[in-house]
C-alpha cells in the first residue's frame, strides 16, 4: 500500500479497493481459492501482482499476508 501511495493516491485507492473486493470474495466463498500449502490459500488481486494469503480457522477467515507474485513461494510463511 505504501509503495502505491508514494507514487499516486489514486493508485493506492485502487489497490485498496482490489484488496477489499478480494476480502469480500473470500468471506463469501472461503474455499474457492487454491491451496498454496497444506493450510493456506491464495486469492489473487485483480490487476495487481499480489495475492491475499489466508487460512480458515474454524468459522473464521484470517488473512495472514499480502504476498507479491514475484517473490519465492512461501517467503511469507515465517511471519505467520
Amino acid at each position: 500500500m505504501a509503495w502505491y501511495l508514494a507514487r499516486s493516491p489514486r493508485a493506492a485507492a485502487r489497490f485498496e479497493a482490489a484488496a477489499e473486493r478480494a476480502v469480500s470474495f473470500i468471506e463469501s466463498f472461503p474455499e474457492a481459492c487454491p491451496l498454496c500449502d497444506n493450510r493456506h490459500r491464495r486469492c489473487a488481486l485483480r490487476r495487481y501482482p499480489y495475492g491475499l494469503i489466508y487460512r480458515l480457522d474454524g468459522d473464521r477467515v484470517r488473512v495472514v499476508a499480502v504476498a507479491h507474485d514475484r517473490q519465492l513461494p512461501g517467503y511469507w510463511s515465517d511471519r505467520v
